[in-house]
C-alpha cells in the first residue's frame, strides 16, 4: 500500500518541524500566532496550529526556548519565545545532522534516476 500524500508529508514532518521552530527562533523573539502564521503559509511544514502549542511547550520543557509575557496594543498579552542557548546548540547539531542526511537522501534518488 502507498501512503498518501499527507502520510507522507506528517512522517517527514514529524522529525524536523522542532527544528523549523528553532530555526525560526534564532533571529528576533517571536509569538505563538506570528510562528505559526510562518509554519502554515504553504500547508507543507504544519497543516495547523494545533500542532504548534504542545511543541512549544516540550521545547520550552527541554529548555531549548524561553517563554515572555508582552502586553499587545491588538489584544490580550502575548506569549513570547526565544531561542536559549541550548535551543542554539540543538538546531546547530541539526543543521549538520540534516545536511548529512539530505545529501544521502539526494544522492539515492538521483542514482535511482528520480531526480535530476
Amino acid at each position: 500500500m502507498v501512503p498518501s500524500d499527507d502520510n507522507k508529508l506528517s512522517n517527514l514532518r514529524r522529525g524536523a518541524l522542532e527544528y523549523c521552530v528553532l530555526a525560526l527562533l534564532a533571529g528576533p523573539e517571536r509569538y505563538g500566532l506570528d510562528i505559526a502564521r510562518e509554519l502554515t503559509t504553504n500547508g507543507v511544514l504544519m497543516s495547523s496550529e494545533g500542532t504548534l502549542y504542545p511543541l512549544l511547550a516540550r521545547l520550552r520543557k527541554a529548555g531549548w526556548v524561553n517563554t515572555s509575557w508582552r502586553e499587545s496594543t491588538e489584544g490580550p498579552p502575548r506569549r513570547y519565545y526565544a531561542l536559549t542557548t541550548a535551543g542554539a546548540t540543538a538546531l546547530d547539531e541539526f543543521r549538520c545532522a540534516w545536511t548529512v542526511f539530505r545529501n544521502a537522501v539526494d544522492a539515492v534518488l538521483v542514482s535511482s534516476g528520480g531526480i535530476a
